[in-house]
């Protein structure tokens, strides 16, 4: 019994350790979201290391996309980033996502406020004026 007790208390550990490694957060949109309109994540990213690259999922573990910036002079900012939000990933004006960064001779790890200094959701409707 007590060997069954450690091994569920590591796996727990364990999961908790995966869940916690990401930057999880839920965003509400600016506006109601209508058939026809547009959602966006804009990721306001700052200074980061050269070959790192910023994972966007949604909660559930759907790639948004990733941000690869290059070309970028050392010690500036990387700018404003834009991906599509998938309609069904928006439920009752909310959307979570997870932020991780990634390089291939690196461990992922969660951004710092230096390197993803805002994250927001931006709404277009789908009025054509």
């Amino acid at each position: 019994m007590n060997r069954t007790a450690a091994v569920i208390a590591l796996a727990m550990l364990f999961a908790q350790c995966g869940r916690a490694a990401a930057q999880d957060m839920t965003l509400t949109l600016p506006q109601s979201f209508d058939a026809g309109d547009s959602a966006y994540i804009e990721v306001q990213v700052g200074v980061i290391g050269p070959g790192h690259e910023i994972e966007v999922k949604t909660a559930d573990g759907r790639i948004l996309g990733v941000i690869s910036p290059h070309g970028i002079r050392a010690g500036s900012a990387a700018g404003i980033y834009t991906l599509p939000l998938p309609a069904d990933a928006i439920c009752k004006g909310r959307v979570g996502i997870t932020l991780m960064i990634t390089r291939s001779d690196a461990a992922a790890r969660v951004p710092d406020a230096e390197e993803v200094r805002g994250v927001r959701v931006v709404v277009n409707d789908g009025v054509v004026q």
